[in-house]
C-alpha cells in the first residue's frame, strides 16, 4: 500500500492538529457497544481521503458492524496525532457507534511520521498507544507496520515490547499486526517480526497480511491464497501451532479494484473467493483498503476515492459484511 493508499498521506500536515495532547483534544467518543467484535470484518476508512463514506448508510446496506479507522501517526515526537484530523476521527467513530457498530483504530501505515520510530522506548510507545485507547475506549488496535518501521529491527522490537505492555495494562484488548507480504508469504522482515513476537511474548492476537502490490500482477485470488498459506506455515513454525490454531490467528487485508501497481486488479470475484477461504478456515479477520474506494470512478481511473473497476456502491463491503470468522 504505497501510492494509491498513501498518496494523500505524504501531505498529511494539513490534516493534523497540534503537538502533544492537543492532537487528540476533541470531545470524547461514544462508548463502544459491548456485543460487536471490531476485529473480524472491518474495512479501513482513511480519514485523509477526499471522499468519506456515510458509515450509517454503508452499515445498513452491507451488514457491516465495524470499521478500521486510519491512521494514528506521530506529531514528530512521541505523541499521537491523526492523519486527517482529530475531529474527523471522533466524528467518524461516533457515527459508527451511534449506528450500533464499533471500530478498531490503526496506527502507522506507509507514509508519515510513525510512533514506533519517534518514541524512544517500548514504555513510551505503549504510553502513546494508551492515550488513544483511553480516549476512544477501544477494544482493539491495529498496528500497520510498514516501510522503515518494519525494516528496522530495533523499531520492530520496540513496537512488540510496547504491545506486550498494552496487553498487560488492558486485559481483553485485541491486538492486530498488519504487514505487507510476498506471494509466498511474509518476507524476511515479516518473518523476523513474527518470530520476535513469539520470543518477546508480545501477545499479538492476529497477524494480518496485505496480499497486493505484487510486481507481476496476475491472478490475485491465487496470489492471496498462496500468501495466506505462507503466513499460516510461518505461524505454525514460529509458535508450534496446528493448522486450525494458526488460521485462527490470521487476517487478510486486501485492496478493492485497481491496486497501486499498474496492471494489478483485485476483482469482486476475487473477493468472493477470498471470503470463502477465510470462512472455511475460520480466519480471525477479513478487511480491505478501503471503504472510501468502494464505488466506481466517473473518469474510469482509480485513486483514494474510487476503485477503478465497474461496480456498484458498496459491492466490496457487502462481501466483507458476510464474513463471520
Amino acid at each position: 500500500m504505497k501510492t494509491t493508499r498513501r498518496r494523500i498521506a505524504t501531505a498529511l500536515t494539513a490534516g493534523l492538529l497540534g503537538a502533544g495532547a492537543l492532537a487528540l483534544a476533541v470531545p470524547s467518543a461514544q462508548a463502544a457497544p459491548q456485543a460487536v467484535n471490531p476485529v473480524t470484518a472491518s474495512p479501513y476508512i482513511y480519514l485523509g481521503a477526499g471522499y468519506q463514506p456515510n458509515v450509517a448508510s454503508t452499515m445498513s446496506a452491507t451488514g457491516l458492524k465495524a470499521f478500521t479507522i486510519a491512521f494514528v501517526l506521530s506529531n514528530g515526537g512521541c505523541s499521537p496525532t491523526w492523519d486527517g484530523g482529530a475531529s474527523a476521527a471522533t466524528n467518524t467513530i461516533n457515527a459508527v457507534r451511534n449506528a450500533g457498530g464499533d471500530v478498531i483504530v490503526s496506527f502507522g501505515g506507509w507514509a508519515g511520521n510513525k510512533l514506533g520510530e519517534h518514541c524512544s522506548s517500548a514504555s513510551a510507545l505503549a504510553g502513546a498507544y494508551q492515550k488513544v485507547i483511553d480516549q476512544f475506549k477501544l477494544k482493539a488496535i491495529d498496528i500497520d507496520i510498514e516501510n522503515t518501521e518494519m525494516s528496522t529491527p530495533a523499531v520492530q522490537d520496540r513496537v512488540l515490547g510496547a504491545l506486550k505492555l498494552v496487553k498487560q495494562k488492558n486485559p481483553g484488548i485485541k491486538v492486530v499486526v498488519t504487514m505487507g507480504t510476498e506471494t509466498s508469504g511474509p518476507n524476511g522482515d515479516g518473518a523476523r517480526l513474527i518470530k520476535q513476537g513469539k520470543a518477546l511474548d508480545a501477545g499479538v492476537d492476529v497477524w494480518s497480511i496485505m496480499p497486493f502490490d505484487f510486481s507481476n500482477g496476475g491472478d490475485m485470488w491465487a496470489h492471496t491464497k498462496s500468501a495466506a498459506e505462507g503466513l499460516k506455515n510461518l505461524l505454525k513454525s514460529s509458535f508450534g501451532w496446528s493448522d486450525a490454531t494458526a488460521y485462527s490467528h490470521m487476517g487478510i487485508s486486501s485492496m478493492n479494484g485497481k491496486t497501486d501497481n499498474a496492471g494489478e486488479t483485485v476483482t469482486l470475484a476475487n473477493f468472493n473467493s477470498i471470503l470463502s477461504y477465510a470462512q472455511t478456515n475460520h480466519l480471525a479477520r477479513l478487511t480491505y483498503w478501503s471503504a472510501n474506494r468502494d464505488r466506481a470512478c466517473g473518469s474510469g481511473g482509480d485513486g483514494d476515492t474510487c476503485s477503478g473497476v465497474n461496480q456498484k456502491a458498496n459491492d466490496f463491503s457487502k462481501v466483507i459484511g458476510k464474513f463471520t470468522g
